[in-house]
């Protein structure tokens, strides 16, 4: 579980999680496996789109042509008390139970956590016979006492002509035993002020931007317990997409910014390879062995406003700044460049 939770915290290694399996769910269904999976994921997928939309821009004056700078930026999601649960209604599911007889519980997302284990059970047919196979629900990441959602990559900014600047951020993707995960993303930057006639005047710089990151996850696995089976592995991919318009000072060593924008993006997590539940079939289904089983999808549409300082020390700048939207997030940084 480790591993499925790399996914959302990027670059954060989170102890093991004992032996829950989100796969395990497939024992109920498939039908049953996927429900749980949307709403277990998706404060996860859509926190992430939200972040890596983050710290594009910390000025709307652009570079001038040829002139560049490299940053470091690090993003992190404030993950809200709202996103860390959902209601569990045994009624929308067709063999999924809890063992303690309950219908409706709070149960955690990835974020959440499971405070003593809720256990649940599933009905699978073993020749004549109906045999119930218990397991525990996933864990999410407040169980090992995290409640931050973490980003980190290096983003670059060029000047091309007049008013305009490209910007780049890639983090190579890293393997880390048996997770892969990588990260790039593009934008294009015009400075709408540079056309003024008294553009040096003006006190406040205006521009718009529109920016894509893309992420891309891994995670191979072989799981012996309930669920086994071959080629097994989770595959992750986010799309990103941020249009802003920005505004700030333009003043010699401290300035303020401002933005309004507007963050599209989608996700898709894929459960893919080959999958047979041990000891009998799922009620409901006619086979025990699940290729490829599922995917969960998501999408986001969500305005955002963000406020920050940027203080520029020569060659030499730092930032930081708040972004208000559906999942808060902070952006800090360090840039070094002409």
């Amino acid at each position: 579980m480790k591993k499925l939770l790399l996914f959302f915290g990027l670059l954060i290694t989170v102890p093991s999680l004992a032996q829950d399996k989100l796969e395990d769910l497939i024992a109920a269904g498939i039908e049953d496996a996927q429900r749980f999976a949307t709403d277990y994921l998706t404060p996860g997928t859509e926190s992430l789109m939200h972040n890596v939309a983050n710290g594009w821009i910390q000025s709307a004056e652009v570079k001038k042509p040829l002139k560049f700078d490299i940053s470091l930026i690090g993003n992190i999601i404030l993950v809200k008390d709202e996103h860390q649960t959902f209601t569990l209604n045994t009624a929308d599911y067709k063999n999924l139970k809890f063992q303690d007889g309950s219908t409706v519980k709070q149960v955690a997302t990835v974020f959440g956590e499971n405070n003593p284990d809720i256990t649940v059970y599933s009905e699978v047919k073993d020749g004549d016979i109906t045999v119930r196979v218990p397991f525990e629900l996933p864990q999410g990441l407040a169980s090992v006492n995290m409640n931050i959602l973490p980003a980190a990559f290096l983003q670059a900014r060029l000047g091309l002509f007049k008013g305009t600047e490209l910007k780049l951020r890639y983090f190579p993707k890293i393997k880390q035993e048996d997770v892969d995960v990588g990260l790039y993303g593009v934008g294009l930057q015009h400075e709408f002020t540079s056309w003024l006639p008294a553009e040096k005047l003006f006190p406040v710089a205006i521009s718009g931007i529109v920016a894509y990151t893309n992420v891309g996850a891994n995670y191979d696995f072989t799981n012996n317990n309930i669920v086994t089976g071959t080629n097994q592995r989770f595959d992750l991919t986010v799309n990103s997409w941020l249009f802003q318009l920005q505004a700030s000072t333009k003043l010699p060593v401290i300035n303020f910014y401002g933005g309004i924008g507007y963050v599209s993006g989608n996700s898709e997590f894929n459960v893919l390879g080959n999958y047979k539940v041990v000891d009998g079939i799922p009620i409901d289904e006619d086979t025990d062995e699940f290729q490829n089983p599922f995917t969960v999808e998501n999408s986001v549409s969500d305005m955002r406003g963000t406020l920050g300082l940027i203080l520029e020390l020569g060659f030499f700048g730092l930032h930081v700044d708040y972004t208000f939207a559906q999942y808060n997030n902070a952006s800090v940084g360090m840039h070094f460049g002409i």
